[in-house]
């Protein structure tokens, strides 16, 4: 039972669930499992080396479905940030016209991605509504609103998804979709009745038989509770959350210790290119690595298949439901 909703309307998908992009997740195999299962499955650019490579990987994904992917492009603060030009030229040039966006100062790469012919449809991620209101103002067609539940980066603000996508509800002018905190059918039912036109997952679509990492992180995932994140580098406004492992845990520490003033103290333990090696060795202690709070309602390793019918499945049973309890008043049965 197809879904019809903003967002299943102007991206062509099934299932209004979009796969988020993932450093060192979002290659083809994902993202084009998760498109032939009726949702919409994401490339993530910087996961690639260079602009040529991202195009290499683009294609790739093209011979692996026919259904409408897009390409991540998360704009992080750096010494030596990539061409973001050129990798927006690149996913230009191989025809890609849904862009997922994210991180600072997006306004130069949105206008490139806009001048496209025909334009690129433009799901930004926001963690606060001041953001989304400025996103809003830059020409982006759908907002994805982050919880303080989410993996990753968090902002700055804790505020969860609740209030958020009620308050996105009540003030943004365009369509939005929830991200942080969903993996079932019961979760795209619940962003549905506040207002969004989908989901945006994440850390479930890492513990699928498609994900391109080590089946040792996954079982881990699997083992974990909700209490299994760790939040780190808050000290910097920088606040991540990752799996709580050994080398989270003890950047935490190091973080907090009162002598610690310096980022380059805990550098280190938070290096990405060691999180990198935990999904190639399955050491999940080897290094730091994003995963939000919804680690504790993940209990399998499904197909994506399996995965996204099985949350279309339990949003219509979820949302017939609930409108069963709606009733005439004379069908009320009288109080004893």
């Amino acid at each position: 039972m197809p879904f019809n909703t903003a967002l299943t309307r102007k991206l062509g998908i099934k299932v209004p669930v979009v796969q988020g992009g993932m450093q060192w997740v979002g290659y083809a195999e994902l993202a084009s499992a998760v498109s032939n299962a009726g949702g919409l499955g994401i490339i993530t650019a910087l996961t690639q080396p260079t602009p040529d490579d991202l195009r290499k990987e683009i294609r790739k994904c093209k011979s692996m479905t026919k259904k409408p992917f897009g390409v991540n492009l998360t704009l992080l603060p750096s010494i030596n940030p990539p061409d973001y030009p050129a990798y927006a030229q690149a996913i230009i040039d191989e025809g890609i016209r849904i862009v997922e966006t994210a991180g600072n100062s997006p306004g130069p790469i949105i206008k490139q991605l806009k001048a496209a012919s025909p334009p690129c449809v433009i799901l930004h991620k926001c963690t606060t509504i001041r953001h989304a209101l400025s996103a809003v103002k830059l020409g982006v067609d759908f907002l994805s609103i982050d919880g303080f539940e989410c993996a990753g980066h968090v902002g700055e603000t804790d505020i969860t998804n609740l209030i958020l996508l009620s308050k996105s509800r009540q003030v943004v002018p365009i369509p939005f979709i929830a991200s942080g905190g969903f993996c079932d059918g019961y979760g795209l039912a619940a962003a549905l009745n506040l207002g969004a036109e989908g989901i945006n997952m994440g850390t479930r679509f890492m513990c699928t038989v498609e994900a391109p990492i080590h089946w040792n992180i996954k079982e881990a995932i699997v083992g974990a509770q909700e209490t299994d994140t760790q939040l780190v580098l808050r000290k910097w406004r920088n606040t991540s959350r990752l799996f709580k492992n050994e080398t989270s845990t003890k950047a935490y520490e190091i973080e907090n210790d009162p002598k610690t003033t310096e980022f380059k103290d805990v550098q280190p333990w938070v290096s990405g290119q060691r999180g990198r090696q935990v999904f190639l060795n399955g050491d999940k202690d080897y290094g730091v690595w994003t995963a939000g709070q919804v680690v504790g309602l993940i209990n399998d390793i499904p197909t994506c298949a399996d995965l996204v019918s099985r949350i279309e499945r339990e949003a219509v049973e979820s949302l017939k439901k609930v409108q069963s309890l709606i009733v005439d008043e004379k069908d009320i049965p009288a109080k004893l």
